[in-house]
């Protein structure tokens, strides 16, 4: 298990100059091939060859005690971020790649649905690129109330009786976007959250699905090819993402620690599952296996 994490060099190799033992380090937990043509052309996160932490057999979790990785996917924490900011670099990596693949543009509206870490961390690298107008999208009220605190968005709860085209024209209204929202980010992989994506948009607006859910939904295709929408999958990170996830915390442009909601020891990894699949907190996180302190951060 674990494959968002931040830890402590323990050792290098003869040809590491850039990092030392002691060194704390975020930790991006995918080894690609580095030599097909996926990689060669820096989308290796498409690389058919990757290796990526929690994925067995391949590559064991970042619970484990000693975690090996490439020297260059390592990524030197400033003095003033901690490891438990530290693990935020991943989400925060995903949320990059999202914001890059939809192009949000000074002046722009976005809507961002699903409230959760990746949604939050959305709402940050989207107001890093201008974006004017930013609606969080959520079924709880808890966490739309901590998306206005923590990064002074909009926000819209949707009414489960009502369809996605009624929804989004409600949302489009109550937050003046006229003809609909520049780019919608869907981070929730529920059908009807996707449904509600589609119909936010304006005509000629942008879509990724970075959210998961069940492989197979009902698309509102005819609306899609109506508006001439850009529709885009999205799949962790690839080539300068984790650059502008450490440029976000070195940076400080938004409270990231306030999104981590409990701290649990490696013995009590349970609890700390059985927390997040009951939907509390925002971001719960294990110390690394052998560690009674903040030294070594494993996030689920």
């Amino acid at each position: 298990m674990g494959h968002e994490a931040s830890g402590t060099i323990h050792a290098v190799g003869p040809g590491v100059s850039h990092l030392k033992p002691g060194d704390r380090v975020a930790i991006e937990p995918g080894q690609p091939c580095r030599s097909c043509m996926r990689c060669k052309e820096g989308f290796y996160n498409l690389c058919q060859d990757m290796k990526f932490a929690a994925c067995p057999p391949d590559s064991p979790g970042c619970l484990s005690k000693y975690f090996k990785i490439p020297a260059d996917f390592c990524y030197k924490l400033p003095p003033h971020v901690s490891l438990q900011e530290g693990v935020l670099a991943e989400p925060l990596a995903v949320a990059a790649h999202a914001v890059r693949m939809v192009g949000v543009q000074p002046g722009q509206s976005v809507v961002i649905l699903g409230s959760g870490t990746i949604g939050l961390a959305c709402s940050v690298v989207a107001r890093l690129y201008g974006a004017r107008k930013i609606v969080a999208v959520d079924l709880v009220d808890e966490k739309l109330e901590f998306a206005r605190g923590f990064n002074n968005v909009s926000t819209f709860e949707p009414d489960l009786n009502a369809t996605p085209e009624e929804n989004a024209r409600r949302l489009i209204q109550e937050n003046q976007l006229g003809p609909g929202a520049d780019a919608a980010i869907e981070a929730t992989g529920s059908e009807s959250s996707i449904a509600t994506a589609v119909h936010v948009l304006r005509p000629g607006g942008s879509f990724v699905q970075t959210g998961l859910g069940k492989p197979v939904v009902n698309f509102p295709i005819l609306a899609m090819s109506e508006k001439e929408l850009h529709v885009h999958g999205a799949f962790r990170y690839s080539a300068g993402d984790f650059k502008i996830a450490m440029d976000v915390l070195e940076d400080g442009i938004a409270p990231m620690r306030s999104l981590i909601s409990r701290i649990f020891d490696f013995e009590h990894a349970p609890q700390a599952w059985e927390a997040t699949k009951q939907g509390q907190g925002i971001k719960n996180m294990i110390r690394g296996y052998g560690y009674r302190d903040s030294a070594r951060m494993v996030n689920l």
